[in-house]
Formats: structure tokens, C-alpha cells, sequence
């Protein structure tokens, strides 16, 4: 709990008292207005801005909006928003009937991570669709679900990260209550929920909050204009907000752990950074429920800081994506060296990324001009996740085009292999298993016509560096976000149902094989052989080891396997039937001829 003691902030209903908490410190008058029958319920002031009311005269259903010196707005810690971002609040009651008490999510190493974007997962759009995908989901052996932000935003398709209400769950998904049932239903087949939430920007349409206080600073400037208020003067409001965030997402929501976006968008130069606060409120959760929670960053600044102890004055986050796994990877495999590719070396790097995570851990950026990134000597490979494919990776694509539109099937394969032979943890965006070809552009419903060109004009400079004969599609286009929902009717068809037991096989040698489903980085052995474009990874343990080969060129290459043991192969990313994959026994060998644009598991005998 933050200094100023809020427990939370908005409308909570205790028994059948409701309790109303808003944040406008320069408010001469606060009062919560219903809206069917226009009473009235002034709101006394409290310490540092606060203002407070109990009631019995609101009941959950009711509509009501806030009145801040005369001016009538939704309440920015709303619950739930049934008529869009500008209409009225809506009182609800978070109580929920859960059947989860015996569910434990699974240890750091567990997590195989499935990103789902809940509007274009299923073609009923919600939360109900999703659940519905259990059974898919649990076959295929991913451990984790990450749904992309659901904070209620303008219209009814969003990305997410516009949310302009981020305790109102997003209504056209199904709200609140529906949401519960997800993570209820997950965790009664051991599946855990990652949310994505957003603390470095709020959305510009529906965006109330300067109307109540300073939640904003002009100190700093962000990509998405002024920043958060976390240093400044009144800033423990808009800390106030995001701690209770959190606490409602993991007591209410029961959600296992918090993907933070862009966390280095954050501008927090206080003596305790608002990640801190996170951390410690986290740890007092995990302590209060006995169930562990985690807190995952996205993060470009390459600092250790953000991954180091509170008792080193790091930030304790448990884990980071690892874009630049990402980036080496995909030059390895031939992505032209533009934009924020332009500095990676293919194999050399993706080397360097298996061994010490970091490609640039202090050596000189050309793209940034400067020295950067430090060490990450000490820190687990539990710590990062790694991807050949995400919600951004996608998305940051002109036309949002996905790996099997742009490189061949044995390419998308090896991809996909290289981030499960890993130490890190592995993350899979919706459709990668099956190989579906549906774009992933960005999308938006916006009303104010100019905010959709400016928009439309914003897309269309970050594509810059990506000239191609293409349009940029537009973003407030409906039909181009139609093409992006998926089609489950792809999977009663070839290629795509080979591709799901590739997949499957995958995933399975990573949660079974002993040496794989829990690598220390200290236990692997990189070594780059750069003029046959291939890539050899050996994992010791005791006296059990297996090598790991990949091959990132376009023809058959012959290397010598370590003559410390006699190996057998146990995958190739060559078979097209899962049952030969895992397991199968091979002859004894020291030396097989790679195919193009292969990977291969030996193990020792």
C-alpha cells in the first residue's frame, strides 16, 4: 500500500455499503451524480487530494459520473464503461464465485508462453471465444496464456494500448465478470493468465484524467506526448493509481503475472522508482495469498537494473522480453538490415544473444550512436523471454505480414526451434502453431476523424525505413482488421495441421527432455561456425548431455559432433510426422549431414 494509505481508488461495494475514493487534489467540490435518477452524493475531502463518501444509495448496474467543480466525467478508475469511453461509469461488484483455490501457477522455468489478442483470437471477438480455445491451447502444452491489454478503449477493435480506463475491462470483450471466468477456467486445467497492462501512456480519446489532477508531467515527453506524473509534484496520485491497478489484477482477477509495456517509457527519477513499488506491493500479495505472482517487463534500455535485487536498489522485475534474441534471429535467417535491424550481424549475434542474452552489453550501438547496454553476468535465463514472433515484431511489419508469408516453411521451422532450444523462456504469438498467414497490423476504431489522420499520418512515418510497393494499410480500416481474426477452420487442412504437430513436438521435447526444460546458462556451451552459417549448442549435466544444431544456410553442411559421447538423435526439424520426432532412436553417430535450414537434437547415449 502506497504512504497515503488508499486501498483503492473508484467505486467498491463492502457488504452493501459502496465505497466512492476520487483523486482530484485542486477540486473545490467533488460529488458522484446517478445517472438514472440524478441523485446526488457529495464526497468530503481527505489527506493529499483525496476525496471520500459511503453510500447504500448505489447498487451494482448503476450508471453515474463524477462531478469535479461543476464538470459532469466518467470516473477514471471505472470499473466498467458499457457505453464507450465517454459515456457513464457503471458500478460493479468484483465478488466472484472462484473454484480456483487448489491451482498453483507454474515455477519461472514452466512457463511456455501463448500471447492471445482477445478481439481477433476468435470470431466472436470476447472472452467467451477464448475460453472456448481451452482445449486447443492445453493439447498443444503451452503452460501460460499473455492477453494483450483489455483497459477499455475507444470503439470496439484496438491493439489495446490505447485504454483509456485502465480498471474497466474492456466491455465489448464481456467485462469483468467474464474476464474472472476466463482466468477461472484456465486455472482449472493448470493454464496460467499473464495480463499486458500499460503504466507509461494513457490513450487520447476518452482520456479524463487532467480533468481531475495533475496525473500528468511536462517535465518529460514520451512518444505519446506528455509523460505520467511519477516524480513531479502531486505524483503519488498517479503512483496511487498504479498500485492499486496491480493489487486488483492479481486479488481480484487472480492473475498470475503483469506483462508491463515499455517500461523504459516510465519517467521516474524519484528516490524509489514506481517499479520498486510494484515489486514490494507484489511480494506483499504473494505473501497475503501463499500464491506466487510475477512481474514481467518490456524494456530497450539493455540495464540490468531492471532485473537486479531491491536490495542492489534493482527493480526485481522477474523476467524481460528479449527483443534483440528476436532481431539476431531474424537477420540470421536473411531479414534485410534496415531499421532496427540494421546493426545486427546474423549468427554472430544470435551466438552472443544464447550466451549472455545482451548483444549490446556496453559495445557500441551505431543505430543509437552510443555506447550501450550493460552485462547480465549472474541473471538466470528464466529471467528473459524470447520469440520469433510477437504482437509488436508483427505489427512493426508494414503490412503485419507473420513468418510463413515471408520466409519458407524449413526457415519458419528453425525459427520457431531456436527460440524453444533456448535457456530462456519461450513465447508464441496466436496462430504461429499452425502457421496461419493472417496479418497483424495495427488497428484502432477511433471517433475523432482528426485523431484517426493523425493516426494513419504516424504509421506511415515509422514505416520509413521499410519502403516497399505497398500501401501502409489503414489502421481505422474494419475490412483490414477483419482479415486479421483468425480462421480455426485452417487447421482441418494441410499445411497447417502438420505445422500444429510440429509445434506440439516442440513443445513437448521442451517441458520433458531433463536438459531442456530447466537450462542454466551456465550450463551451455555456444560455439558459432561462421563460415558454414551454423550454430552449435551443448547443454552438461552430470554425465547426460545433448547438442543442439541448427543450420542457417540454404545448403547441406557436414560437422562434427563432440567426441565426449556418442549421440543419437532425438529431433529434426526436417520430420513432418510428430510421432518420429521425440524419442525415436537412431543409430549411433558423430557426424550427419544438415540439411538447408535445419535443426537437430543429439543426445548422448
Amino acid at each position: 500500500m502506497s504512504k497515503t494509505g488508499i486501498k483503492h481508488v473508484g467505486i467498491r461495494f463492502e457488504g452493501e455499503t459502496c465505497q466512492i475514493s476520487v483523486w482530484a487534489p485542486i477540486a473545490k467540490i467533488v460529488i458522484c451524480r446517478l445517472c438514472d435518477n440524478n441523485l446526488e452524493i457529495p464526497l468530503r475531502p481527505l489527506k493529499y487530494g483525496y476525496w471520500y463518501a459511503e453510500s447504500t444509495l448505489i447498487t451494482p448496474g448503476d450508471r453515474y459520473k463524477i462531478s469535479v467543480d461543476g464538470n459532469e466525467l466518467p470516473d477514471p478508475a471505472s470499473l466498467s464503461q458499457p457505453e464507450g469511453v465517454h459515456g457513464p461509469s457503471e458500478a460493479i461488484d468484483l465478488r466472484f464465485n472462484w473454484t480456483d483455490q487448489s491451482y498453483k501457477p507454474p515455477k519461472n522455468s514452466e512457463f511456455v508462453i501463448y500471447e492471445i489478442h482477445v478481439g481477433t483470437f476468435t470470431s466472436s471477438r470476447d472472452f467467451d471465444g477464448v475460453i472456448k480455445k481451452i482445449p486447443h491451447l492445453k493439447d498443444l502444452g503451452i503452460t501460460a496464456i499473455e492477453i494483450m491489454p483489455v483497459a477499455q478503449f475507444p470503439g470496439g477493435r484496438n491493439w489495446g494500448y490505447d485504454g483509456v480506463f485502465p480498471f474497466a475491462v474492456q466491455h465489448s470483450y464481456g467485462g469483468a465478470s467474464e474476464f474472472q471466468r476466463l482466468v477461472n477456467a484456465f486455472h482449472a486445467v493448470n493454464i496460467a493468465v499473464i495480463l499486458d497492462v500499460v503504466y507509461n501512456h494513457i490513450g487520447p480519446e476518452g482520456n479524463y484524467f487532467s480533468n481531475y489532477g495533475p496525473y500528468f508531467t511536462n517535465k518529460y515527453h514520451t512518444p505519446w506526448g506528455d509523460a505520467l506524473n511519477y516524480d513531479d509534484r502531486f505524483c503519488h496520485g498517479q503512483r496511487d493509481l498504479v498500485l492499486n491497478n496491480v493489487r486488483m489484477w492479481f486479488e481480484d482477477f487472480h492473475i498470475d503475472a503483469l506483462r508491463l509495456d515499455a517500461v523504459h517509457a516510465i519517467k521516474d527519477f524519484g528516490a524509489v522508482h514506481i517499479l520498486q513499488e510494484i515489486r514490494k506491493e507484489t511480494d506483499q500479495i504473494i505473501i497475503n495469498s501463499g500464491k506466487n505472482r510475477f512481474l514481467f517487463i518490456e524494456c530497450d534500455l539493455n540495464d540490468r537494473r531492471f532485473l537486479d535485487p531491491l536490495t542492489k536498489n534493482g527493480y526485481d522485475m522477474d523476467a524481460q522480453w528479449l527483443d534483440e534474441f528476436h532481431h539476431a534471429l531474424r537477420v540470421s535467417v536473411g531479414e534485410p538490415k534496415k531499421g532496427y535491424y540494421e546493426e545486427f550481424n546474423g549468427l554472430n549475434d544470435l551466438a552472443k544473444a544464447y550466451e549472455k542474452a545482451y548483444v549490446f552489453d556496453g559495445n557500441y550501438s551505431s543505430h543509437r550512436e552510443k555506447f550501450f547496454g550493460t552485462d547480465s553476468f549472474g541473471l538466470e535465463g528464466n529471467r528473459f523471454i524470447v520469440f520469433c514472433q510477437n504482437h509488436d515484431q508483427i505489427g512493426n511489419r508494414m503490412l503485419g505480414d507473420r513468418a510463413v508469408k515471408i520466409y519458407s516453411s524449413e526457415i519458419a521451422r528453425l525459427m520457431a526451434f531456436a527460440v524453444f532450444m533456448s535457456p530462456y523462456l519461450p513465447l508464441l504469438f496466436m496462430g504461429e502453431e499452425w502457421g496461419t498467414e493472417k496479418p497483424f497490423p495495427y488497428f484502432i476504431s477511433h471517433s475523432d476523424p482528426e485523431l484517426v489522420q493523425l493516426v494513419r499520418e504516424g504509421r506511415k512515418k515509422e514505416f520509413e525505413d521499410f519502403i516497399t510497393n505497398s500501401d501502409v494499410p489503414d489502421p481505422q480500416s474494419e475490412s483490414i482488421f477483419r482479415e486479421t481474426i483468425l480462421d480455426w477452420d485452417e487447421l482441418n487442412s494441410e499445411p497447417y495441421r502438420q505445422r500444429l504437430l510440429y509445434y506440439k513436438s516442440l513443445i513437448a521435447l521442451r517441458k520433458t527432455n531433463p536438459l531442456l526444460k530447466d537450462v542454466q546458462r551456465d550450463e551451455l556451451k555456444v560455439k558459432c561456425i561462421e563460415d558454414k552459417k551454423v550454430l552449435l549448442l551443448q547443454v552438461k549435466k552430470k554425465e547426460k548431455s545433448i547438442v543442439v544444431i541448427m543450420n542457417f544456410s540454404d545448403h547441406v553442411q557436414h560437422v562434427n559432433l563432440p567426441e565426449d559421447f556418442k549421440w543419437r538423435m532425438i529431433f529434426d526439424t526436417h520430420e513432418t510426422q510428430a510421432e518420429l520426432i521425440v524419442g525415436t532412436d537412431k543409430p549411433v553417430i558423430t557426424s550427419y549431414p544438415l540439411s538447408p535450414w535445419s535443426g537437430y537434437v543429439y543426445s548422448s547415449q
